[in-house]
């Protein structure tokens, strides 16, 4: 920052060479105290943030992901299929919850959700995490898409998932009660 200063004062045309010391503070003073911002603004953590060679973003928030190979080929597939499916299930179950969400693929909101933590949902169960617990989450779900205007979706388990017991009834319960659901098994 004293750097900074210092340039600008010699930009300006105060570095005549005086005598009186008491010029330079005088004009570092009249500088620091204009108003005008002389460093960046400072990042969140308190650090400032290091800019690239033509001053547009930071080193720190880079979105896009460079790829290894900039020469790799993506399929028309790949490219096109957040768009032509775009509503995702998602589904968490613990020891002791089941919750499930739809969400939009491409913009990340989530459509719809239901959870047996939420209140309404949680004084109707006996039990927050099995069977009937779980079909209760799937025909919740499904009225709330349905409110939304979602009819279909594309589940995919995750890998550690196996696509039986409590996850197939939460599915289950979201084809019976009219949302259609695609399930690519690997």
């Amino acid at each position: 920052m004293f750097k900074r200063l210092l340039r600008d004062i010699w930009n300006k045309g105060e570095n005549k060479l005086r005598r009186n010391h008491l010029d330079v503070f005088s004009a570092l003073a009249r500088e620091f105290h204009s108003g005008k911002a002389l460093c960046g603004p400072r990042s969140f953590f308190g650090v400032e943030d290091f800019v690239d060679d033509d001053n547009t973003k930071p080193y720190t928030y880079r979105k896009e992901k460079i790829s290894k190979n900039p020469h790799k080929h993506v399929s028309f597939k790949q490219r096109t299929i957040a768009y032509m499916q775009p509503f995702t299930l998602d589904v968490f179950i613990s020891k002791r919850f089941v919750s499930a969400s739809i969400t939009h693929r491409v913009t990340s909101k989530q459509v719809a959700v239901a959870g047996t933590n939420s209140k309404d949902i949680k004084a109707a169960l006996r039990s927050k995490s099995d069977i009937p617990a779980c079909l209760a989450i799937g025909r919740i779900l499904a009225d709330r898409s349905r409110e939304a205007d979602v009819y279909t979706a594309v589940y995919t388990p995750r890998e550690r998932d196996k696509f039986e017991g409590k996850i197939r009834a939460v599915v289950q319960s979201l084809i019976d009660n009219g949302i259609d659901i695609k399930v690519y098994l690997n």
